[in-house]
């Protein structure tokens, strides 16, 4: 536990120390670009929080293309405020194209972190069932409503189909149309299920 514990506040006494230094690299080329009093100060914090929301989004893993933008712009501005700081540049004598960038970077940085807390996280991806999955939960088949069986036909003598298929010839030779059921259910003078039971077996 005591280990752990070392471990843990040595990476976060180096992470303050590391901290500190960038915030005040990024405030010395911002105050040697004519940004003095509070703006030079504000200018690191601007760099640090745009790189740890783009960080957060990274870690959600949602718009990851505009999170990885928005994290590279913030860290070349941070790369790059430290590295003007190592004696490659005259902090004394700025040149403009650096003084353009330090005054438009809180337009830039207000657009990256605006874009970041306000676009609208993906849904997650639906879980595909397998087949496995579908094998062991199979679903079950649904009964058709009691309104819509149709009940089955009552049994019919032979006798009573005979004599139909006599009344069904005698029509047809009659008429020269088939019998219908209402009319074979007429002659028969049979309930309406059984006429349709004879019709189906002439």
């Amino acid at each position: 536990m005591r280990a752990q514990l070392a471990r843990v506040d040595a990476v976060l006494v180096q992470a303050l120390i590391a901290a500190a230094l960038s915030f005040a690299h990024i405030h010395d080329v911002a105050s040697a670009a004519g940004q003095d009093g509070w703006k030079a100060w504000a200018y690191p914090v601007s760099v640090d929080l745009l790189l740890v929301a783009a960080w957060r989004r990274l870690r959600t893993g949602t718009t990851k293309a505009a999170a990885w933008c928005w994290f590279v712009i913030a860290l070349v501005a941070s790369l790059g405020a430290n590295v003007a700081t190592a004696g490659l540049l005259d902090l004394g004598s700025v040149p403009a194209w650096l003084r353009i960038l330090v005054a438009g970077w809180p337009a830039v940085a207000f657009l990256g972190g605006t874009l970041l807390a306000h676009t609208t996280p993906k849904a997650p991806a639906a879980v595909e069932t397998t087949d496995d999955d579908q094998e062991q939960e199979p679903e079950p088949t649904p009964e058709p409503p009691a309104e819509e069986q149709v009940p089955p036909h009552p049994p019919v003598p032979a006798a009573l189909v005979a004599h139909a298929r006599k009344v069904a010839t005698e029509h047809h030779a009659r008429t020269g149309n088939p019998i219908d059921t209402p009319t074979l259910r007429a002659r028969l003078g049979v309930p309406a299920p059984m006429a349709e039971a004879i019709a189906a077996q002439l």
